[in-house]
């Protein structure tokens, strides 16, 4: 294999590099029911106050305060009032309302009382009531309007992904319409002359293509919208029919596997050494790295073949310029410090991203274990692996025990 005389760089060197080329996606206006896991392009503001009303936060007796001071007292009741009642009942002294949980609060309450502080609860409750317990003071259990959101707060920031949870808050904030950006479009292309579709009779030196699968897969996950996944050969001009190809379905992304290292049949690099840079990352795995633009401004990554290494250079280096092209500012990735279930060794000129599948046996002591010698670059322990252990360089091995950084999948 020849020398690879590519220049050496750090992760976070080449990562810069992808970020600087990375131009977020235009805007999209959507009604909420199609916004869910998109980017907030701009931040919603509350049309309405929430709530919007004066209104009851338990199922009661809308009272006068200063009337239930001193229980027991007895107290004449003149309306019932479900949620959604527009009645405004008139409560002079001795007078109070049969009230349910989110009906306006008549504007002469000053409380409610729970049918639980009542003599007969809410039997017979119709006509009077007697209350045996007083509120704690002025106001209470009366959700106040306004006190969630005012009208033109806030209610979800620009730069956040929309949840079920986030879009239910601009519902409830009479926003029906937001602006956000669209998936972003990728290609993935596997490349090698021994891939074969899976299924398919294997001649000698043949495998079967699992990293087309791999990676469309996981830019799905990160919210994007596939629109090629194919495998080309090692041969021919391949990468540039791809690309071509990629742009005409209007992909913001094309990314290769494959074809990137220092064999003599990288046809990655050997086909698009004008249109893409070639590097030597420091980090294992996938330390050969590619990245360039075409003229159309299309995102191009040249990712290193092995499932293992492939999977890494995503997680490291795609999925975050995904996501800087939707504008999304979120941290979507949790880490932990969890310790080692087995010893591991330490490069001293590289960062590892080891993929570690999390022991919860002992939930108030979990454990990362590493792949088996055997399964280090197979996708079998990739596919067991609930993330991957961070490990700095360093000049003293790992031993069980000891804690390292695991960013969860």
């Amino acid at each position: 294999m020849p020398l690879d005389t590519r220049p050496v760089i750090a992760v976070s060197a080449h990562l810069a590099d992808i970020l600087s080329a990375v131009h977020p996606l235009a805007p999209e206006e959507r009604p909420l029911d199609r916004a869910r896991g998109r980017v907030l392009r701009h931040p919603v503001l509350a049309a309405v106050d929430v709530p919007g009303f004066d209104n009851s936060a338990m199922d009661g007796f809308a009272v006068r305060h200063d009337d239930v001071t001193v229980p027991p007292a007895s107290l004449r009741v003149v309306a019932d009032l479900p949620a959604g009642a527009p009645d405004d009942p008139a409560l002079p002294p001795g007078v109070a309302a049969r009230i349910m949980t989110g009906a306006p609060v008549p504007t002469d309450a000053t409380a409610i009382v729970p049918f639980e502080h009542t003599r007969d609860g809410l039997a017979g409750s119709l006509t009077e009531t007697t209350v045996l317990a007083a509120p704690r003071a002025s106001g209470a259990h009366i959700r106040r309007r306004g006190s969630d959101t005012r009208a033109g707060e806030v209610v979800v920031a620009a730069g956040l992904r929309l949840t079920a949870t986030r879009i239910a808050a601009i519902a409830a904030s009479g926003v029906p319409v937001v602006s956000v950006a669209r998936a972003p479009r990728v290609a993935v292309i596997s490349t090698g002359s021994e891939l074969v579709a899976p299924g398919m009779p294997l001649r000698r030196g043949q495998i079967p293509e699992s990293n087309s699968f791999l990676l469309a897969g996981l830019a799905e996950e990160a919210g994007a919208k596939v629109v090629l996944r194919a495998s080309i050969s090692d041969d021919g001009d391949g990468p540039r029919t791809m690309i071509a190809e990629a742009e005409r379905l209007g992909a913001d992304v094309v990314v290769f596997s494959g074809g990137v290292s220092a064999g003599a049949y990288e046809v990655v690099k050997n086909g698009l050494g004008d249109l893409l840079s070639f590097v030597q990352v420091a980090m294992q795995p996938a330390r050969p790295q590619g990245f360039g633009r075409t003229p159309s401004g299309t995102l191009v990554f040249g990712l290193p073949g092995n499932p293992v290494s492939a999977a890494v250079s995503f997680e490291v280096f795609v999925r975050p310029a995904l996501r800087a092209l939707e504008g999304d500012v979120g941290d979507d990735r949790v880490s932990a410090r969890v310790p080692l279930a087995d010893g591991w060794r330490v490069r001293s000129d590289r960062l590892q991203f080891v993929p570690v599948r999390i022991d919860r046996t002992d939930a108030t002591a979990w454990r990362a274990v590493p792949p088996a010698p055997g399964a280090r670059g197979s996708t079998r322990g990739l596919g067991d692996a609930d993330g991957y252990a961070v490990i700095p360089p360093g000049d003293t091995d790992l031993v069980a025990g000891d804690v390292v950084e695991v960013r969860l999948v």
